[in-house]
């Protein structure tokens, strides 16, 4: 497919879009169905999509009628619409209001010098919240809460180590199918029951003032010795990229990093860190030491103790952390495609339902609800929660049921607003915009978005310009144009059906 057949396609889904556009400000009728059906048609049969993949289900979310349909039983690589099954079954299976609970526990006394004749224990539950993102962007806002808690209580001194027991889930921190070129990347962070700021660390880029190849400054957020920055980031005057690029061995916490800063130019990235426990208690022990309270021993991962009987004795918890509703944390993975928040409410699922904090129990979990729900599961292959893994498959119609299921269920309102709104909020804030036609339906599109290489999705609800709400899954594999216009592409067929004038 050459650059012309691409933008012909592109042209001929916007030209359909604004000749139904002006007619509706001036009053007249939209599209009617046989119209909107026969120009659907004709953009799927046109020669240009040869060898490209679409899957598309669009059907009436009131009536259950197909509008329009496209290799709706095909499988695809679904990306990040696989959230929406972790997110939908999540809710069901654990409910709205389902809260982690992170416990601090001391193993041994206090005595009557401040000293906790022991270790501290943090036992973990799986929770990915403990960060600045519910604290006003305090990153140890949880760990000075903690501390002042100690503080308190008379601790002063704490004997032994800080220990960190993560065995709430597995010890596979990677999904399978995840490509080892991501292991850097903020959005390919390790899964660990213990977790601390979604297992990355900060970096702020501050480029020299008016140098050209001057090396750039950082800070760490935190400042923590657990992560060391090797420093090959460059301040750029003129012209050029910008972008930084993160290179961390998988067992090692020595970053390298290369790129460019802009002169005078501020500038915020995040990398993942190895074994996210010990980046836990690490943090949290020179959380402590700060607030005033002498950590004598060393931060420890529980794994690394040769004896863990002695953790599964009851111990005086000293202070405890509980996260928001799951209600919230939905949303966050809905509206901002956060794969770190899917993945641990995946594994949490597994161990409340299948008994087994892993990948493997978390989508048994999902897989049992699909089929208890009565959905054809033939194709569908879940390897993970967040859709980052290529070897997920799921088609249009396995989308659309789940998204129907969870409709008719008590958590329908709760689900729509967790999805990103065209136009206005999350990983859809800033599409929708490429004309004014495509502002004015933005609003009454709520998505899942999905992207990663050479795959692309779209699935939720719209609402038609005749008042009805519509159940939608896109899927596109392999189409040979750039994301920029597949995703444009998208919105006006999208576009489309918003367009359509009576109700089916």
């Amino acid at each position: 497919m050459n650059r012309g057949q691409i933008l012909m396609m592109v042209v001929a889904a916007m030209l359909l879009f604004s000749c139904s556009g002006p007619s509706v400000h001036r009053g007249q009728a939209a599209f009617p169905l046989m119209d909107l059906r026969g120009q659907l048609e004709a953009l799927f049969a046109d020669p240009a999509f040869g060898n490209a993949f679409w899957g598309v289900l669009i059907q009436s979310a009131e009536t259950g009628e197909v509008i329009f349909e496209c290799n709706q039983n095909k499988c695809f690589v679904p990306a990040s619409n696989m959230k929406l099954f972790t997110s939908a079954v999540g809710l069901l299976k654990l409910g709205p209001e389902y809260r982690y609970h992170t416990e601090v526990y001391g193993l041994g006394e206090v005595d009557g010098e401040g000293t906790l004749q022991g270790s501290l224990v943090i036992r973990g539950s799986g929770d990915p919240t403990i960060s600045g993102r519910f604290n006003g962007g305090r990153i140890t806002a949880i760990f000075q809460t903690w501390a002042e808690s100690l503080l308190t209580q008379g601790v002063r001194t704490i004997a032994g180590d800080v220990i960190g027991d993560d065995d709430i889930f597995d010890d596979q921190l990677l999904g399978q199918g995840w490509a080892w070129d991501y292991q850097t990347d903020w959005y390919a962070a390790q899964i660990s029951g213990l977790s601390f700021n979604d297992n990355c660390v900060d970096v702020c880029w501050r480029g020299a003032n008016g140098g050209n190849h001057k090396p750039a400054s950082f800070e760490l957020i935190p400042p923590t010795e657990y992560v060391q920055i090797v420093n090959f980031v460059t301040t750029a005057r003129n012209g050029g990229s910008h972008e930084r690029y993160y290179y961390r061995p998988a067992d090692r916490n020595v970053v390298t990093v290369r790129g460019r800063v802009a002169s005078g130019e501020e500038v915020f990235d995040s990398a993942t860190v190895a074994n996210p426990t010990l980046y836990f208690v690490t943090v949290l022990a020179e959380t402590l030491r700060e607030s005033g309270i002498e950590v004598i021993g060393a931060p420890r991962d529980i794994d690394d103790m040769p004896d863990k009987t002695v953790f599964r004795q009851s111990l005086e918890r000293l202070t405890n952390y509980e996260s928001p509703p799951l209600s919230q944390l939905v949303a966050v993975v809905n509206r901002n495609s956060q794969n770190f928040f899917a993945e641990q409410i995946l594994k949490t699922m597994g161990k409340h339902v299948e008994g087994e904090g892993s990948f493997a129990a978390g989508t048994r979990a999902i897989r049992r609800y699909v089929e208890a729900m009565g959905i054809d599961c033939r194709g569908l292959v879940l390897a993970d929660g967040s859709g980052l893994s290529r070897l997920n498959r799921a088609t249009p119609a396995q989308l659309v049921a789940v998204l129907q299921a969870v409709d008719r269920g008590p958590d329908a309102a709760l689900f729509r607003e967790s999805l990103p709104q065209g136009g206005q909020t999350g990983s859809l804030r800033k599409r929708f915009d490429d004309d004014a036609q495509l502002r004015e339906i933005g609003p009454r599109v709520r998505a899942k978005t999905g992207f990663i290489y050479g795959c692309h999705a779209l699935s939720g609800w719209l609402e038609t310009r005749a008042g009805q709400s519509i159940c939608f899954s896109i899927l596109c594999n392999d189409l040979a144009m750039t994301n920029t216009q597949t995703k444009l592409f998208i919105e006006h067929l999208v576009a489309l059906v918003v367009d359509l004038r009576e109700k089916v």
